[in-house]
């Protein structure tokens, strides 16, 4: 062993961030730009929605309060859990440490209970909107919407907290391990738990609030055509495009959430390694989704739109910029 191997050996003891290949070829080269587009796509993106519903007082809304929750929790995937993640993938030899793979999994899993329950409660806001908007308007306020959310991220810390003290998987890791050995296993009886709390629960109340939701509309076709006689027709379509971009945003993220779960509850239970890595491989997914989100809002919300422009443009600094109107239609 010459010397550049003893200290390549050393400061992979010594160090959380070790065991760097010296050379690059293209193809890393592709990967490394692929991930920094990745993740500043998410951080940028999911920015700007945050910016915007918090700055412009026209974008206050309940509903818009979830969706600045989901942004948040966006945000925060493209902050911490991308760029930890992408370096396990792309250094799966590296050596960490336990309180390395506890914050990880933390972050991580924290975020992915919030996205999930947010979309499930923005379905579940669609569906009151439409089915008793008048209740609605007096029961659902701000402070209601932002107690609910407050309630979202501390239960999620909560029990996923839980979760990683009786799965007791990182507890038992050393301190110097790689990222192939940093995994969260779950017995049996946890799997079906988090089975049940992160993927059928929200999912079924996603489904079936869609489901009702166009079940009501097919139902009151020829109400709708009544009131669109009756009132402003450009108010109706801009509630129609508001269903439409949620309704985008809900079956983006089911497509990204429903095969990484059935890959995972398959791996607890086959314990097969090829299922095991489609797991590993498809829970890129799920952090993907995050990249996704601000690619629908800047397609599918023309106020998304607006507030872009204002902001990169710099008016946003201008007095009263926050009153301005930008729900307004052409």
């Amino acid at each position: 062993m010459n010397l550049t191997e003893v200290h390549q050996e050393e400061s992979c003891v010594h160090s959380n961030f070790s065991c760097l290949r010296t050379s690059l070829t293209a193809a890393d080269v592709l990967l490394y730009v692929s991930v920094a587009v990745v993740v500043t796509l998410t951080v940028c993106g999911n920015l700007l929605v945050i910016i915007s519903i918090c700055h412009f007082k026209q974008l206050q809304t309940p509903t818009n309060l979830l969706l600045l929750s989901l942004a948040m929790a966006d945000f925060l995937v493209g902050v911490t859990v991308m760029p930890l993640y992408f370096t396990m993938v792309i250094y799966p030899q590296r050596c960490f440490d336990t309180l390395y793979c506890t914050i990880f999994y933390l972050t991580a899993l924290c975020l992915t209970f919030v996205s999930i329950y947010n979309v499930a409660l923005i379905a579940v806001d669609r569906f009151f909107t439409i089915c008793n908007p008048f209740q609605y308007s007096m029961k659902m306020t701000l402070n209601v919407t932002l107690r609910i959310i407050c309630i979202v991220w501390l239960s999620s810390l909560i029990y996923n907290m839980m979760v990683l003290y009786f799965s007791g998987t990182i507890s038992d890791l050393k301190e110097n391990i790689t990222c192939v050995e940093c995994a969260l296993q779950l017995n049996e009886i946890l799997a079906i738990i988090d089975c049940l709390i992160i993927f059928i629960l929200p999912c079924l109340t996603i489904i079936i609030m869609y489901l009702k939701i166009f079940s009501i509309v097919k139902t009151q076709a020829n109400k709708i055509r009544c009131v669109q006689k009756c009132t402003n027709n450009a108010t109706v379509t801009s509630e129609r495009k508001a269903g439409k971009a949620l309704g985008v945003l809900v079956a983006v993220f089911l497509l990204c959430l429903i095969p990484t779960y059935i890959c995972a509850f398959l791996a607890a239970y086959i314990g097969n390694t090829s299922v095991r890595i489609a797991a590993s491989n498809l829970s890129t997914l799920v952090f993907l989704n995050s990249a996704i989100n601000p690619i629908i809002y800047a397609l599918f919300y023309p106020w998304f739109q607006r507030c872009v422009k204002i902001i990169l443009t710099y008016r946003i600094f201008r007095e009263g910029s926050s009153d301005l109107n930008v729900l307004a239609t052409k």
